[in-house]
Order: structure tokens, then sequence, then C-alpha cells
């Protein structure tokens, strides 16, 4: 297919090759090297994408990360949104359309591969064109480790969309020989397509690695797609260079009009002309060759509008040669046109005053306000800058420790200061860390012609402009945005004096572009409205990441089940066969009830309740947390760790235990059993097993070093199966024939080591149910056997197997809370009714000193109690407030307490549930209300214990 933009002789894309691709339908061809903006130029499309407020239609601005409107959705090989289109390099099948500022989420999920590599360095240098190209090579002729960084397919920065010479020859045959040196050093890394998105502490950098974008469909699958590298480096050096800077005027976001540096990119990098008739608009010299460049490739130059009142000798006469007019002192204050510019409208602007306006006919206008060096990373490390009035713009000043500038992210707009200033960061970085190199060459570029200082306009004043200074035109700061300088003065007149305020009020910088093109315009407009110094004002801040990262990206392998893995027990299998539904808990599967064909989640339940309770049960506990507490000093610890007294705990008996955070509330409890003199073991709750081991160590290694104590995590090495019920005993007594069951060899909180089904195990007499219970302890890899043999033994029996919600309804009935759900990290042990589970015997434990806080004494503290609904059959939501009247009264509404638990009870033959009352032991005989769908269910208090207040179930 034609396309009728190329520029013959130009460009570095490869033209023998041809790659297809459709947008907005429309099928068009491009080359490899081509972004997708630059594919779309060389085939005439500038209408990419309409503005997200107004729907106007936009088209290309700049030519890198900078671009603001042209935002675009790949739809194959894989969907993704609110890309720019001058960064997506081209590949064949690439199937695109542009925007209007929102993009759509794929629906299926995203297979390809993303990883994550860490690097460290002595030096890292950001940017790859000529200061970065001089530091690098200084850096590594010095034998230091360097990794460079650059967001191009190909190294060279601004010298692949210049016409720039270095030592007399073409500026890119120059940095292929640097390129050769550096891939000849084996301490020299360079990353291409690769973006530094952030400077955090310690030297650490975060860059997005691009690895297989440009690929397509024809990605390999074993490849990462994108790579985050965590780079620590002694030294960093931002050669990142700078993006030019636009001027607000009349309608400045019309398709065709583009930053004058771009276009001469488009130009020498893609081989492709914007547009056939162009006109300049500029306030500083480095229009001059972008103009100039362009008429050599068949561009006509309408004319440069130059703001200035002189211009340079040597511009005025290289421009002559061409036969192009310079019209100084005037500025362009409108365009006409509708899907692309047709016409700039230009007036002579002397003194802060418009003169009289005349159309000038093109398809392309050019626009260069100045430039602003790329700070954002520099200044995420702390750097401090400063406003430079000569060129308009804010530049480096103090740097942190370890960090420097080079090159035009300095200010150094010039080649030949670029590439002097690239070998000097690299001295000032190389004496930093010790080392010296020797004497580097600083390479020779042609002289510089005669230059002007930039003028600098933020805008141009509207001829809509009313009397009071308001601006009634659309004049764009934020082209992603819709912001315009009727957004800004409109801020500044509600009373916003700082840039921050304003770039909330206006979203001015918070689009993907992060304000490159925008953000130091607004700073300007902001500071003309305010009448204040734009260096008293300032830029706003630059925070990571500086470009858009992905989600996928940034997760890398931690995703699915790499992210949060899903854990199953040793007996999984059998539970699964068996149709047990799950449910997660912390990370683990855990069935949640076994449902016979027919049943209802209720009927299933009772079922299962009612086995426990007048027959045999069975669950899977595995997922307790588990501790192997160790060493001389382990008694100590415990005691110091938990509320009560556990040191005097003999070997072979159980404790229940308690565990608060210094301010005295509840974070765990469980049992601690005592294996031998110098061994313990405790268990957790599941879903705070790994928080409540790494709280331990914590306190073991920070504040305590000196205890001779060793913890370690036993959780997945045991299987624990709870055997409960009034005939648990028996089914017991027939799998482990050689043990005593009989309360008196075996009693309550006391454990035996033995051997059940053949395997040795270590049984406990412990009961979460309020029932006669033990709970068998074997090697996880025997686990699965041992729980067939006794349900085997328990068939006779009518053994059930149970899950979560049943368990949850035994507790419950017997008031045994379940941290994290009848406590909300707000609650004491004395709050729970659980006085008897602190120690009065101990000097001190952790938390004790908060129990005597004024606060954790008051006698309104919400404590434990239960509720029965006056209707039995009413299932009180978990959650649900508490109220003291029977109509709810007008907002604010007094709130008592909250519903912790509630569930439908087999033994009670009705509903209930648990609550914290404020004054809830006082309260006991109230009738409270519960608001429930727009009326209020009347509750009666009670004593949290329901079910064997008196606890003569426990031994059978």
């Amino acid at each position: 297919m034609n396309t009728p933009f190329r520029a013959p002789g130009h460009g570095r894309v490869d033209r023998d090759t041809t790659l297809s691709f459709t947008f907005d339908g429309t099928a068009y061809t491009g080359h490899p090297g081509d972004t997708l903006a630059s594919a779309l130029l060389a085939n005439g499309v500038h209408h990419v994408a309409d503005s997200i407020r107004y729907g106007r239609p936009r088209g290309v601005l700049a030519a890198g990360a900078e671009e603001p409107n042209a935002l675009v959705q790949i739809e194959a090989p894989f969907p993704e949104p609110m890309l720019t289109a001058t960064t997506v390099e081209l590949y064949d099948g690439l199937v695109a359309r542009g925007l209007s500022g929102r993009g759509r989420l794929s629906g299926e999920p995203d297979t390809a591969r993303y990883d994550t590599m860490h690097a460290h360095c002595d030096l890292l240098v950001v940017g790859a064109g000529p200061a970065g190209l001089a530091t690098t090579l200084a850096a590594a002729r010095a034998g230091v480790r360097v990794i460079l960084v650059d967001e191009l397919p190909q190294p060279g920065g601004s010298l692949l969309g210049s016409q720039e010479r270095i030592d007399g020859a073409p500026a890119t045959r120059w940095v292929g020989t640097v390129l050769a040196e550096l891939d000849d050093c084996a301490d020299v890394r360079v990353l291409q397509r690769t973006t530094a998105f952030g400077h955090y502490d310690d030297g650490l950098v975060l860059a997005l690695e691009k690895r297989t974008d440009h690929l397509g469909a024809a990605a390999p699958a074993h490849v990462s797609r994108q790579r985050i590298w965590r780079i620590r480096a002694q030294q960093v050096v931002y050669a990142t260079g700078a993006h030019e800077r636009p001027v607000a005027f009349d309608n400045n976001d019309r398709p065709g009009i583009m930053l004058a540096g771009s276009a001469r990119t488009y130009l020498n990098r893609f081989g492709v002309l914007p547009g056939r008739q162009a006109v300049v608009f500029t306030t500083n010299d480095s229009a001059y060759p972008a103009a100039l460049e362009l008429a050599g490739a068949g561009t006509r130059i309408a004319a440069v509008i130059d703001a200035r009142e002189e211009v340079p000798e040597h511009w005025r006469t290289a421009c002559a040669e061409r036969g192009i007019g310079i019209r100084a002192g005037h500025v362009v204050t409108g365009t006409s046109g509708i899907e692309r510019v047709t016409r700039a409208h230009v007036a002579p602007f002397r003194q802060g005053r418009l003169g009289g306006r005349q159309g000038i006919g093109c398809d392309l206008l050019l626009v260069s306000g100045g430039w602003n060096p790329a700070v954002a990373l520099f200044s995420q490390a702390r750097g401090t800058l400063r406003y430079d009035g000569g060129i308009g713009a804010f530049v480096p000043a103090h740097a942190p420790d370890g960090v420097r500038t080079a090159g035009s992210a300095g200010g150094a707009f010039t080649l030949s200061g670029a590439l002097a200033d690239g070998v000097d960061a690299a001295r000032q970085a190389l004496s930093a860390l010790g080392r010296t190199g020797g004497t580097i060459a600083v390479p020779t570029t042609a002289p510089l012609p005669d230059g002007a200082p930039t003028r600098v306009l933020w805008r141009v004043p509207s001829p809509q402009d009313g009397h009071d200074g308001q601006d009634g035109s659309k004049q764009f700061v934020d082209l992603q945005r819709d912001a315009t300088v009727s957004d800004v003065l409109r801020a500044t007149g509600a009373g916003l004096r700082s840039v921050e305020h304003v770039k909330r009020y206006t979203t001015i910088g918070t689009a993907h572009d992060q304000g490159r093109t925008s953000g130091v315009m607004a700073s300007g407009i902001v500071a003309e409205s305010l009448g204040v110094d734009v260096a008293d004002l300032g830029p706003t801040r630059f925070r990571p990441p500086a470009v858009p990262v992905a989600f996928a990206a940034l997760a890398g392998r931690n995703r699915g089940e790499l992210f949060d893995p899903v854990r199953v027990t040793a007996l999984h299998p059998w539970h699964v066969e068996h149709g047990a539904l799950f449910e997660d808990v912390g990370q683990w599967k855990r069935p949640w009830y076994y449902p016979r064909a027919g049943e209802t989640t209720d009927e299933a339940v009772l079922r299962e309740c009612r086995a426990a309770r007048t027959g045999v049960a069975m669950m899977d506990g595995s997922t307790l947390g588990k501790i192997n507490v160790r060493g001389p000093d382990a008694g100590i610890l415990l005691d110091r760790l938990y509320t009560n007294l556990m040191s005097t705990l003999k070997v072979g008996r159980i404790r229940y235990g308690v565990m608060c955070g210094v301010d005295g509330m509840v974070i765990d409890d469980g049992t601690v059993i005592r294996v031998a003199e110098e061994e313990f073991l405790l268990t957790t709750t599941t879903g705070n097993a790994a928080g409540i081991l790494e709280w331990m160590e914590e306190w073991l290694q920070t504040e305590w070093p000196g205890l001779r104590v060793h913890l370690t995590s036993v959780t997945e090495h045991w299987v624990t199966i709870p055997l409960v019920g009034p005939r648990s005993r028996d089914v017991l007594a027939l799998a482990a024939p050689g043990l005593d069951v009989g309360n008196d060899a075996f009693p309550f909180m006391s454990w035996q080591d033995t051997t059940v089904a053949g395997v040795p195990a270590r049984v406990c007499r412990i009961s979460f149910s309020g029932e006669l219970a033990y709970e068998i302890n074997v090697p996880a890899w025997y686990g699965i056997t041992v729980w067939k043999a006794l349900h085997t033994a328990g068939s006779a029996f009518g053994i059930t197997p149970y899950g979560t919600e049943t368990m949850h309804v035994l507790r419950a009935e017997k008031a045994y809370p379940i941290v994290g759900q009848d406590t909300d990290g707000t609650v004491t042990p004395q709050d729970l009714g659980m006085s008897w589970a602190v120690s009065k015997k101990k000097p001190d434990f952790v938390g004790k000193r908060s129990f005597t806080r004024a606060e954790n004494r008051r006698e309104d503290r919400k404590q434990l109690v239960a509720l029965l609904p006056a209707d039995e059959q009413v299932l009180l939501p978990e959650g649900a407030q508490i109220i003291a009247t029977s109509s709810i009264p007008e907002p604010p509404v007094p709130m008592l307490g909250h519903v912790t638990s509630s569930y439908r009870s087999d033994a009670l033959r009705r509903t209930f549930a648990l609550a914290l009352v404020r004054s809830g032991t006082r309260r006991i005989g109230e009738t409270l209300y519960v608001p429930l769908d727009g009326r209020t269910v009347p509750v009666t208090v009670t004593d949290p214990v329901l079910f064997d207040k008196e606890g003569t179930r426990r031994d059978g």
C-alpha cells in the first residue's frame, strides 16, 4: 500500500520489510522501526483520538512518552487500553483504535508472562542520548560496573531524530562506535526498551523493560513480555533529556498541531513528513533546525512565526536561502480547521498587545515554547529545583548524595554541552566511588551559531478575552485532561494559590503523561494570574511511577497461586471425593460443610451439629497454626507473650492461652502443649499462623535477644483430626486399641503419644465444641490413612464428617470466641468474659499495663453477650447494628454494638447470635433491637454460654 508521507532518503526504518496493521477498521502498512504514531502519520492519518471532556478531534503532538493526545486501544493480539501511539512499536497484525480518554479492559485473562530481575551496579545511567552515552563510556573505561537503561529500541536518544554531526561524521556513527566499545566491556549492561519510572531510598531505581511488546503475536511464549528491574546503584546519573513545551493559544488542540522537535524526529528517525505545508511558531532557536530540515525534505514552510523581536542573523540567512519568510515579534493567536488544522491565525505581539490578525494556510503547525528538563526522576530522588528565567524552566539545583544529572536534563541543551556534561558527570560519579579514570576527550561538534534568548511565553492572549481578563476561548493547557486556561483562571479566582491545589482543582498533570507538556505551562499561567514570580510558585511534585506501568508487570510472577497460594491439607482429596463445599480461611481451602443430595446449607449444617452433639463427628483441623518453641528459656518467652502462666505447665498437660498486643487487645488464642521440659507446641488460629510467628520472632529478636529459644513453624508437618461427640471415645478405642481412653487415665487437657491405625500419633484431650472430644495428630504423610481408619471405625456409630460452619455453631453455643470474628482489635480478654485467662501471679506480660488504662476500665466497654431474637426463626445478619429503641431514630443513630456471629442451632431449636454490646453483662435480660430491612427485630440479651453451661458434657 502507498504511504504518501514517507520522505525519500530519510529515516531509520527498514523499508525493505512491510508490516500490515489496522487502525479504526482501516488497513494500513508500515515498516519495522515505526511506532504506531509514525506509521499513521506516514499514511496521512492525523485524527487519532477524541478528547475526554469535549470530544474534540485530537492528533499526534509529540514523538515519545510526553504525548498527551494519541491514546489508543490495542485490540490484537491482546486487548490493552490507554497506550500512547508514540510509544507502541509497530508489528505485523497490530489492530488498534483511537480513544476518547477511556479504555476497555480485556474480558479474557492475560496469558503473557511477566517477571522481575534484581541488579546491582556502581553506576546507573538513565538515558542513552549523547550525555548518557558519554557518561557510560567514560565510566566503563574506568572499569566500574555500569547499567545503562534507555526507553528507545536503539541507543542515541535525540541524535536519532536529528542531522547532528560528531567528529565530522553523522552523529549516529559515533553512537555505533560507543556501543561497540561498551559491548566489549564485561561490566557494562545496556538495557533497551527499558524505562526508569521510580527512584526510591538507598539508590533503588525501578525500571520497566518491554521485552516482547514489539513482536505482537510472534512473541515467544517462553519469554516474559515485560520485566521489572530493581536496580541498586551507588551512583545514579539521569541523562533523561528534555521535553519541548507548547504554548497556549486559541484552538491549540487541532490535529496537525505538533511540537517542532517531534516533527524533526518523525522526519529523521522515521522518514515521515508530518505535513505538506507548515507554519512554525517558536519562542526560541530550536525550531529553526526543524523548519530547515523539513523544508529540505519537501515540506513547504509557509512562515516562521517568532515571538521574539530579534531573530539571530544565522537563522535569518538560512531561512532566506530556503525561501522561508520570518515574522519576528509575531504570535499564533488561533487556528481553523475541523479534522485537521487548515489555517494559522497570526498577529503582531508587542508589549502584551495583539495587532491585526492574518490567516496563513497550512496542514501542519509546529510549535516550540522552549524546553523543560526531564527532572521527574531527579525530583523523586529528593533533588531540588530552581527556576531558570532564561529558558523558562525548572532545572536541577541541589542534588542528593549519589544522584546527578547530565545533558538536557540539567539544562545543557546544546550537543557540545550535553557531551561535555556527560563526561563531567562520569568524573564526579567516579570520584564519589573512589575511582579515577583517564583523561577523556569530549567529541567535537559543529560550532554553534550565535543565538538569542528564549522569550518565555506561556499563553497568547485570546482575541476573545473579556475586559475582566477571563479567557473566553478554548486555550488548552493539559490536552489529555481537556483542561484550559479558563480552568486555571477559575481556580485562582476561587482563591487557590498553590500549584498543587490548582492541579487538583483542574486535574492538570494527573493523566498518563504526568504533566510533561502541561505542568510548567500551568505554573507559568498561575503565576501570571496571581502576579507572582514563577520561581516562588514552583512546580508540582513528581511522584512515581513516572510513566504508566501495568499492574501485571508490577505483579510479575506473583499472580494466581504464586501471589495467593491455594493451600490444601493432606486430607483434601478425601473431602473433594465426598462432596465437601469449601471456604477460604486465610490461604487454606477448608471444608465448609458436606451436603447430601437434596439438602440445603442449613439442613446439612444442622445434621452435622446433631451428629456432634448426640453421636460422633470428625473434622479436618490441620490448618490450625502450629509453632514449636524449644530452648531453656521457652517457658519464660511464653510467660511474657501469653496473658496466663505457661512455665508452670507440666509435661503431658495442655493449657488454653490468650495473646494480647501492647494495647491489651486480644490478637490470638489457642492451646499450649508442654512436650518436654524445654519444648512446647502451641497452636494459633488458622488465619493468624504466619503473623503470630512473625510477631513472636520480633519480640524474641529485637526485645529479648538474650533468651535461648528457637521458634519453628510445623503447621504443615501435622494432620490434626478432632474426633467429637459422646461416642468419640468408642471410636478412638477401636482405632487405638493400646490407648486407655477413660477419664481417669486420659483426663481433659492432657495428651499422650500412642498409635492410631498403626501410625504413631499424639492424641490430645481438647474440645472446641464443649463435647467429649479428642484431637489426633499424625505426620502429614499418614494423615489420610488415619482419617479413613477413623471413618471406618466410626461407621457403626454413624460417624459424620463436619466442616467449619458446624464448628462455628458448636463453639458459639458455648461462647468460645473466634479471634477476628468475635473480636475486632478493640476487645480485651475481660470484654470476652475471660478474666480467668489473665494471670494475677505474673509480674508482667505483653499488654498487661494497658489493662489499667482508664479507657480499658470503662464500665460501658463493649462486652461479649448472646442475643436471642423474639422470633426464633429470624437469623440476624452478622455485622448488624444494635440499638436501644424499637423505632429507628433520625440520624445519627446511637449504636450500642454489633452482631459478631449468628447461627441456627439444632441443640437450641432456634436461632441465636453473639454480639459485642456496650455494658453487655449489665444488660443481660434487657430487650434491645436490631434494624433489619426497614424494621427492628427485638432481641433479648443473655449470658453468652447457651448450651451446657455447667460443662457436664466435656467428659462424656
